[in-house]
């Protein structure tokens, strides 16, 4: 009992430090930039969707995006990845009534060293034109009366290069519930957005569902191709911008919603472990260190609390409560933001233990060669790919 008190200690301090500087990292205040004057000329705007079959989720998404209202030029360009369902048909059947002029391509095939959603999008922005803004967007994203205008609003205001909104994500099913406000807790715990939005520092991350950026500073920093071949494509994204000057903007979504349904594990498993490894860069030694800190973080404070109070052992138990306690109330406003009780926050050991044997499966499925799978294709690490020359 001596060692999981000290264990137990060694947890309560890392979520004291957690809690207290780790950039206010639980907190759910960053939203969209608002105040400021509205642009005296609305820039020119082309949102780019790409698109693997989605058919099923277009009708929940696309009618939003053509019927947003902007005071400027808006159009749309829905990239079509070599879909088997139907979904350019189904985007061009959508389009039929009034709202944003809908284009419809298709890019040429996917060629060595790009992931399809980066090729589609590098497509897209070429279809783009000379617009000055690009919203990159997800087929599965809708986007209420206004998303558009107050995202250009907030980059013209605010004198950013790069605006972007985590969509909410839904929380209809019980493991919906359970993992995915946990899955935006701990985006948020590896890119604080606080630290993310100040341009002084390194930390940069964007959430791929709803990226605004300006096309001079995509360009500036070296297009989509610079990133072709990332799986975390939105951070990369952020990075490259921030790395060559651009000031970038991370925050909660209140207009933008994911339509995509997970009814069950299964496709929320498939979510996360098809890019976590790549989180961690592939590195065996990051991924030792992620399962370490994860069990001590997580999993200690509900087994030392529990064991102390079974065991009698009064320290340890108080130690274990108490981080435990700390964690909990660090999940709280993550929960209020998904609309769930406060009750559910105790539950978070439970989900980060799944998030841990995701990570292991994530990692596993590299060493067997499959790499990222996603929509039929799979991608190795690029290290492998490099020593290979060949992509899935």
């Amino acid at each position: 009992m001596t060692v999981l008190w000290w264990v137990s200690v060694v947890a309560l301090v890392a979520w004291v430090w957690l809690a207290a500087c780790h950039g206010g990292f639980w907190r759910t205040d960053q939203r969209l930039p608002r105040g400021g004057a509205e642009p005296s000329r609305w820039p020119e705007v082309v949102v780019v969707v790409p698109a693997r079959d989605e058919a099923g989720v277009l009708p929940l998404s696309l009618p939003s995006l053509l019927a947003q209202q902007y005071p400027g030029r808006a159009r749309v360009v829905l990239v079509d990845d070599h879909s088997s369902d139907g979904t350019a048909e189904a985007a061009r059947a959508l389009a039929a009534g009034p709202g944003l002029e809908l284009e419809v391509t298709t890019p040429p095939p996917l060629p060595e060293g790009w992931t399809g959603k980066l090729w589609a999008l590098r497509h897209g922005v070429e279809r783009a034109g000379d617009a000055e803004w690009l919203l990159l967007t997800d087929a599965d994203i809708a986007h209420r009366p206004g998303s558009l205008r107050e995202l250009v609003a907030a980059g013209e205001a605010h004198g950013l290069d790069l605006v972007s909104q985590m969509a909410r994500l839904r929380v209809a099913s019980g493991w919906e519930r359970l993992i995915v406000p946990a899955f935006v807790y701990f985006f948020a715990q590896l890119y604080p957005f606080r630290r993310s939005n100040r341009p002084a520092c390194r930390t940069a991350a964007a959430a791929g569902g709803c990226s605004l950026v300006r096309r001079r500073a995509l360009a500036r920093a070296g297009g989509v191709a610079a990133i072709r071949g990332a799986v975390i494509d939105d951070v990369s994204l952020a990075r490259a911008v921030k790395r060559t000057g651009g000031r970038t903007w991370l925050g909660l979504a209140d207009r933008v919603d994911s339509v995509r349904p997970y009814p069950g594990l299964a496709p929320l498993w498939r979510m996360v472990s098809r890019s976590a490894y790549a989180q961690l860069r592939y590195s065996p030694p990051l991924l030792l260190g992620t399962v370490v800190g994860l069990a001590l973080v997580y999993l200690v404070p509900p087994v030392a609390a529990v064991t102390g109070a079974l065991a009698g052992d009064l320290r340890t138990a108080v130690t274990g409560l108490a981080a435990w306690a700390l964690m909990a109330g660090t999940y709280t406003p993550m929960l209020r933001y998904y609309g769930r009780p406060p009750a559910e926050a105790p539950l978070l050991p439970f989900t980060a233990l799944l998030y841990l044997l995701m990570t292991v499966d994530s990692a596993g499925r590299h060493w067997r060669g499959r790499g990222a799978a996603w929509k039929g294709r799979t991608y190795p690490d690029p290290q492998r790919a490099d020593r290979t020359g060949t992509m899935g």
